[in-house]
């Protein structure tokens, strides 16, 4: 599997263009913003974007859905508690705030365990809610996609509202922290650094 990073949008979202080298299909997570530079990587690359793949719908975070499907035709991807979540007339309003646009509609709903095939290559989702309900992580090993779950020496913040700090540590200790020490962190913003590794964060992030 072919990682490209991208620090992307107002929020600084690290998106990432993953791709089949051999088929050069694609899948873009969490298209942040600057949705010119993510779609001129994949024309210079020449790769068919099947996905967009949302580790969660803050935001920040799925902004660049629509431009991204309106030029590519990809389905975008969440988890059901997500959608169900950011569905909820209050939590637009509080979320509106940031002055962002929202994703279109979701064409695939996804649950825990579930596979997302791009090529001869192929994405497991891992379900780690705290930060948001329906938050998860991608893995395809050695490369794990965190979002906002985990961090550089850090964790998401759960002061949104339905969001728990007791969840989110039980995700990552039951769930991530459990993968091979060599496993690859990508996160969903650069705070701490643009990359990790499991065994990194397990000896040094403060919040274990």
């Amino acid at each position: 599997m072919l990682v490209h990073q991208l620090t992307v949008g107002m929020m600084g979202v690290c998106a990432y263009i993953v791709s089949c080298e051999k088929t050069k299909t694609a899948a873009i997570i969490d298209p942040g913003g600057d949705e010119n530079r993510i779609l001129d990587y994949c024309k210079e690359n020449e790769l068919q974007v099947k996905y967009i793949l949302n580790t969660h719908g803050h935001p920040d975070h799925v902004c660049g859905n629509g431009p991204i499907k309106e030029a590519s035709g990809a389905l975008i991807v969440m988890h059901r508690a997500d959608v169900e979540y950011f569905n909820d007339p209050d939590l637009k309003r509080y979320f509106s705030s940031l002055g962002l646009p929202e994703s279109p509609p979701v064409d695939i709903l996804i649950e825990d365990g579930e596979t997302i095939v791009i090529g001869e290559e192929t994405l497991e989702v891992i379900h780690t809610p705290g930060h948001s309900p329906g938050g998860v992580c991608f893995y395809a090993a050695p490369h794990l996609f965190t979002g906002d779950t985990l961090f550089v020496g850090a964790v998401g913040r759960t002061d949104f509202p339905r969001c728990s700090m007791t969840e989110l540590s039980a995700s990552i200790k039951s769930r991530l922290l459990k993968l091979p020490a060599e496993t690859i962190v990508w996160p969903g913003h650069g705070y701490g650094g643009s990359q990790s590794t499991i065994g990194q964060e397990t000896r040094s992030n403060p919040y274990f």
